[in-house]
């Protein structure tokens, strides 16, 4: 082998263009008669006429420092003046960096939800004007997801990731000059400002957490895929149950020492953001970005954002505002405020952990992942079941006159903790796989707009069960437990809605399995699908070798 073609362009300033294309045909000429083979110690080796043998290797990983005038996204091998390579850094880099911001900002996103929610319950307002504090900061989500994938799409990821995070400092600082003299309605109006600025910085890191993980992983391992979707998206939500608890636990301290606690880990996450990344992670192409192609989705992103719509609506028909005052209201529970807080911090926890590890210990064993649509309606209908049974145990325990006031508070008790601890669970695998499908079907140099779009969704959803939650708790009857068990039953209903939706998305390949011995909707037998596995990874390892050896080959070069 001659010279490489990049140590030809490196001399073409002094050289004829023309010489330059003959040194280059001639170079792949004679690399085409003589290929490179693999010695006894696996390093790859060229046959070389009595000359320095040299190979240019390109590497499809994502580069987080460029020289002047170099696209990080350009070769992974990039060549000096002398045409020797310069060492890159790491594929998973992009990814470290944000899990970091992303994880470090949703323990603040947790935490000043519960300060905000169990200090405006200290001062007497009702469950549908803290509905209402929460409105603004779900509807900015919505509007910060459409904005967001566009913004990332044209200025890069570490634009929309250190804006948010921005923007938490500015919406935590505002809660400092929440005055208890206010009346209601001034305090309603400037809480709900200062949220609305928290659920724009949120949107905003998020959509970087969320598309990251696409940038990252080659199309051919969906299945490692769905792993880092899943384990991502699960550790963010058990975090965010630390902030969850954290928000309570400081607030029995000082409401002002919980703020500080709060802007100092956002001050932590920055220098990451802006030191770790490039501008260039997550462009694409000025003449691809239109705020209107935001709206032009895939038929799959459609269905897949609506059925989020249902699914996340569902929970926070009961979740969000009326599971703690419920909690906390001496006609419910009667609990503390540090246990209310514990116990949304318990569930966010656990649902973060099933979220996590459902590919491996729940999907992976059925012979689901990962998964299709059919896995996706699979899990939805069995979701169902849970709010269904909240509802009618609440109800049925409330309003039982044989029982004694203990005796009810006790059924109650079992009722709730069993139910929310079973919906943790099917939860978490529902919004894994819905995690994992949006980031299947997205379009590889659009996936920041695609996403931004899904999570539009997914913020409406939380924003249209936040306030129909308020109304019914609030308005439906003075009863506690009846208004309660409401909520459960319109969530039931939006888990089904979600399910049929799901059901209209176009992919059918795989079938739907439950174990190695059941399967129906045109699923093959297992033993036929990992032969075929098999082979493939045999192949992906035959692939790696040989690549490995070819990058040896540049570092001795």
């Amino acid at each position: 082998c001659a010279r490489t073609f990049a140590g030809a362009t490196a001399r073409s300033a002094v050289r004829p263009r023309r010489a330059t294309r003959e040194r280059a045909s001639a170079c792949r000429g004679r690399r085409e008669r003589d290929p490179p083979f693999v010695g006894r110690r696996g390093e790859a080796r060229v046959r070389t006429e009595g000359r320095r043998p040299a190979v240019v290797v390109r590497f499809p990983v994502i580069a987080m420092t460029a020289p002047t005038g170099t696209s990080a996204a350009g070769p992974a091998a990039l060549v000096d003046a002398k045409g020797r390579g310069t060492q890159k850094v790491h594929a998973l880099w992009p990814f470290i960096i944000i899990s970091i911001t992303y994880l470090l900002f949703t323990v603040t996103d947790g935490a000043v939800r519960m300060l905000v929610l169990l200090h405006a319950y200290t001062k007497g307002f009702s469950a549908m004007e803290v509905a209402v504090m929460f409105a603004l900061y779900e509807l900015c989500g919505a509007g910060t997801n459409l904005a967001a994938g566009v913004m990332g799409a044209r200025w890069g990821i570490r634009a929309t990731l250190v804006s948010g995070l921005c923007m938490q400092v500015v919406g935590l600082a505002l809660l400092y000059g929440w005055d208890d003299t206010w009346s209601k309605t001034t305090a309603i109006a400037y809480v709900t400002f200062a949220q609305a600025l928290c659920g724009v910085a949120k949107d905003l890191v998020k959509l970087g957490g969320k598309t990251v993980t696409k940038l990252v992983t080659p199309e051919e391992k969906q299945d490692q895929l769905f792993r880092l979707v899943s384990s991502l998206t699960g550790y963010k939500n058990s975090l965010k149950g630390v902030g969850y608890f954290l928000g309570a636990a400081l607030l029995e301290a000082s409401y002002f020492a919980a703020i500080h606690a709060n802007v100092a880990l956002v001050v932590i996450a920055l220098p990451f953001a802006i030191f770790g990344l490039t501008a260039e992670l997550g462009r694409v192409a000025k003449e691809n970005i239109k705020l209107e192609s935001v709206f032009r989705q895939k038929p799959n992103i459609n269905y897949l954002s609506l059925a989020r719509f249902f699914l996340f609506g569902s929970r926070d028909l009961w979740f969000e505002v009326p599971l703690p005052f419920y909690l906390r209201s001496a006609k419910g529970l009667g609990w503390p405020r540090t246990a209310t807080g514990a116990a949304l911090a318990g569930y966010i926890i656990a649902y973060g952990q099933c979220q996590s590890h459902s590919p491996k210990l729940v999907l992976s064993p059925l012979r689901q992942s990962p998964p299709n649509k059919h896995v996706c309606v699979l899990w939805n209908l069995l979701l169902a079941i849970v709010p269904l049974f909240l509802g009618v145990g609440v109800f049925a325990a409330g309003t039982d006159d044989d029982l004694s006031a203990t005796q009810a508070r006790n059924a109650k008790t079992i009722v709730v903790l069993i139910g929310v601890v079973a919906f943790a669970f099917l939860f978490a695998v529902n919004s894994a796989v819905h995690s994992y499908l949006v980031v299947k079907y997205a379009d590889g140099d659009k996936v920041a707009m695609n996403v931004g779009f899904y999570y539009m969704a997914n913020a409406f959803g939380r924003l249209v069960g936040t306030i129909v939650s308020g109304a019914l708790y609030s308005y439906v009857s003075n009863d506690v437990d009846v208004a309660f068990a409401a909520c459960f039953f319109a969530g039931t209903a939006f888990v089904l809605l979600s399910g049929i939706v799901a059901a209209r998305i176009d992919d059918d390949e795989g079938g739907l399995r439950w174990g190695t011995k059941l399967r129906c909707l045109g699923a093959r037998p297992w033993a036929e699908v990992a032969e075929e596995q098999a082979r493939e990874k045999a192949v992906r390892e035959e692939e790696e070798a040989v690549k490995g050896g070819n990058a040896l080959i540049v570092a001795r070069a």
